[in-house]
């Protein structure tokens, strides 16, 4: 068979750390491909589609559009920035030939620039660099452009992939050039680079079909479709297909099929190889499966998925409170939504537990699960879980191994001894500390993912909001021993009720409180951190004794500090082994396994 190329189209993906411009660059794109009306309102961010990913500003879902330059259609896969989601981009990079990396001009290379660098390098695809951000008061892109390369030689990039060419770009302004020297008018440089080193898809002329699907997406109208790459041979409507994950399979019929164009799909009759697809119609398609012949089957090769080393149980929400703020509350309901997740996120697995009322899920990282959760509980869903648990494995001689992390934190100098202090007490190891003669330093880390869990939420405090910190996975080593997670114990509501001022105004010297005056509150919901190590039953809602003797103008002025809001991923990261997150669709609150004082002590007395 003779290989053929398809020099009418270029497939690429575009590979960023979290925030260095990444969906700002590809709209900057969309609107100089002539796609949009001179008048036609867009929002910002187009290819953030979700909710989620627009508050966040983060690439949660990896998303593909097309782009028509000058004849050559451009087909454009947004991946997301987050090592958590690594199971979007290693599927994704399957449907493309070429990638473009982009960095920020000042913050350089990060471990999820590393991350996803590292799977394209090994996907064999062909770089393309571009320093983004580089009217930053802040930028040093001479140094940025070494360290990208050095971040190449330590991949093992080849000889061909190190030979990449580089752009400098200001997404915001939507220019490019090749040139820093002279300033860049529009992205038209960019898009003579795509064409000119993004290799055109190849394949083989009388091959079989083989389309392998790598995303799936769901419509209302048309149900559950999936979306790959033709690899080779030709899809029409009305073709009979096998469906295979390597053996036996079934038999399917092609009813509908869409190409793509600009953030739209449109219906087409036939797809060819190197085109970008989505099908609809076929019962039960399931990511990395692949549609070939049936009388000449050819499977390709299955999708590998990084394994998991995070776990959290996820059960039904049993608090006093459950089924007042949720439309769904029971086992099968959680179930059912838990196990379609699963559908579309490969790196994400659900096992059943001893008890039908708990899951246990298995993932990537704490964002990846307060993703899920936050979304289930815009569903409508009410669920508790417990605190994140590091899985571990045993060597060939029997010891146990943890997943060990490389921590990047880039902060002020005057936060180094407080930072270097909280790593040491997490039993991480300082490897490299540089010093950009800025007033800011990086310090580099070794630290097991346990130390991880937590550390943000404390490092954000200790440093006043300005740490930014970056970790990527690095190895499977030995098993360090205990690391303390929390120094501080918590108040506990000892009764149901509604939280006072008169009683808070107590508590509040107690330590910080999580509630303020008429909210709502039950027997073992964690209401405050106590300022001491051990936990304190307390009563939020105790009123003032009624008395003759009154004091004008002072039985009313309570002077309350303002309660500390919990976001979902403080309190994944701040609850113990004994503690639970209830989470509905209107609360995020912190409670105890065990809701009383009586089970508390009766357990101790077991234990």
């Amino acid at each position: 068979m003779s290989v053929k190329h398809r020099d009418n189209i270029r497939n690429l993906a575009i590979i960023a750390h979290v925030d260095h411009g990444k969906t700002t660059l590809v709209d900057a794109m969309l609107h100089q491909s002539g796609l949009f009306r001179a008048n036609e309102k867009v929002a910002e961010r187009m290819m953030d589609g979700l909710d989620l990913e627009r508050e966040k500003g983060i690439t949660i879902m990896a998303k593909n559009t097309a782009i028509n330059w000058h004849g050559t259609t451009i087909n454009i896969v947004d991946t997301p920035g987050h090592a958590d989601f690594g199971g979007e981009v290693q599927r994704v990079l399957k449907m493309v030939d070429g990638c473009l990396l982009l960095v920020d001009a000042s913050e350089g290379p990060l471990p999820q620039t590393r991350y996803v660098l590292s799977n394209a390098l090994a996907a064999g695809l062909s770089p393309i660099v571009v320093i983004n951000k580089i009217d930053r008061p802040d930028a040093r892109i001479a140094e940025v452009v070494d360290e990208v390369l050095e971040l190449f030689f330590d991949l093992d990039a080849s000889e061909e992939q190190c030979d990449f060419p580089i752009l400098f770009t200001v997404a915001k302004t939507g220019t490019a050039t090749r040139d820093i020297n002279v300033p860049g008018n529009n992205l038209s440089p960019l898009f003579d680079v795509i064409l000119e080193n993004v290799p055109a898809p190849t394949y083989e002329e009388g091959h079989p079909l083989q389309l392998q699907i790598t995303t799936l997406d769901y419509s209302s109208y048309l149900g559950q479709m999936g979306i790959g790459r033709v690899s080779n041979g030709t899809l029409k409507i009305g073709d009979a297909v096998l469906m295979t994950g390597g053996e036996g399979g079934t038999t399917a019929k092609i009813t509908k099929l869409y190409g793509y164009s600009g953030l739209k799909r449109f219906e087409i009759q036939e797809a060819n190889p190197g085109e970008i697809v989505a099908i609809a119609g076929i019962e039960g398609i399931q990511l990395g499966w692949t549609l070939t012949d049936p009388l000449n089957p050819k499977p390709m090769q299955a999708l590998k998925i990084d394994e998991p080393s995070l776990e959290m149980i996820f059960s039904v929400n049993t608090s006093p409170f459950s089924g007042l703020e949720g439309k769904y509350v029971t086992s099968r309901q959680l179930r059912d939504r838990l196990f379609k997740e699963t559908l579309g996120n490969p790196s994400l697995k659900v096992e059943e537990t001893n008890s039908a009322d708990s899951f246990r899920v298995l993932g990537r990282g704490e964002l990846q699960f307060a993703i899920l959760l936050e979304t289930m509980r815009r569903e409508g869903f009410e669920v508790g879980v417990g605190k994140p648990r590091v899985l571990t494995k045993k060597d060939e001689n029997g010891a146990v191994l943890e997943p060990w992390e490389h921590l990047i934190i880039d902060c002020p100098e005057e936060y180094i001894g407080v930072i270097t202090q909280t790593m040491g007490f997490r039993k991480g190891r300082m490897m490299k500390m540089v010093n950009h003669s800025s007033g800011w330093v990086r310090l580099e880390f070794e630290i097991t993912l346990r130390g991880l869990i937590g550390l943000r939420s404390q490092l954000i405090v200790e440093t006043r909001g300005t740490a930014i910190i970056n970790h990527i996975f690095l190895a499977w080593r030995e098993h360090v021993g205990e690391i303390p997670h929390r120094k501080s114990g918590v108040l506990i509501a000892d009764r149901t009720g509604k939280a006072n001022a008169y009683a808070l105004q107590n508590l509040q010297e107690r330590g910080q409180l999580f509630v303020g005056p008429g909210v709502e509150h039950y027997s073992g919901m964690i209401v405050g951190e106590n300022s001491r190590t051990d936990d304190m039953w307390v009563n939020p809602s105790k009123e003032k004794k009624l008395t003759n003797m009154r004091a004008s103008g002072s039985d009313d002025n309570y002077m309350l500090h303002p309660p500390k809001i919990i976001s979902l991923e403080n309190a994944l990261e701040f609850i113990a082994d004994d503690e639970i997150v209830e989470i509905t669709p209107e609360s995020i609150r912190l409670r105890k396994r065990l809701l009383t004082v009586e089970a508390v002590k009766k357990a101790s007395r077991g234990a």
